[in-house]
């Protein structure tokens, strides 16, 4: 998929209670787009009762293949898919995000938490 093409419609049958985790893989090759970008992103993301969790300049990687996007990681996450869908298509987020684009090369995935009684009933 061209890292051009992006989602930016939310997502049909929402666990709407279900935490979600954005995991972002980014290699910076432009740091001051980069930079407009960080420094718009943090109340863009509490306005959406997003929290941010934390970020690696150097992960290690304990199996498996190099990811494809190589240097920072950043994990953070929203309490229910629906606020993760409104900061995603947050008008004033898809604007800051083109400062993103532009400086990065991104690998953005979002995940589901599933509970531990969750699993245990499967």
């Amino acid at each position: 998929m061209d890292i051009t093409t992006i989602n930016r419609k939310p997502l049909q049958n929402k666990m709407s209670d279900t935490r979600v985790y954005l995991i972002v893989n980014l290699d910076i090759h432009d740091p001051e787009k980069y930079r407009v970008y960080e420094k718009g992103f943090f109340p863009l993301l509490k306005k959406h009762n997003g929290d941010f969790i934390t970020y690696d300049d150097s992960p290690l990687v304990l199996e498996g293949p190099e990811p494809s996007v190589k240097g920072r990681v950043i994990l953070f996450s929203f309490p229910s898919e629906e606020d993760a869908d409104n900061w995603w298509n947050d008008p004033d987020y898809q604007a800051l995000s083109e400062n993103r684009r532009a400086g990065t090369t991104t690998l953005l995935q979002r995940v589901k938490a599933v509970s531990y009684t969750h699993l245990r009933a499967h």
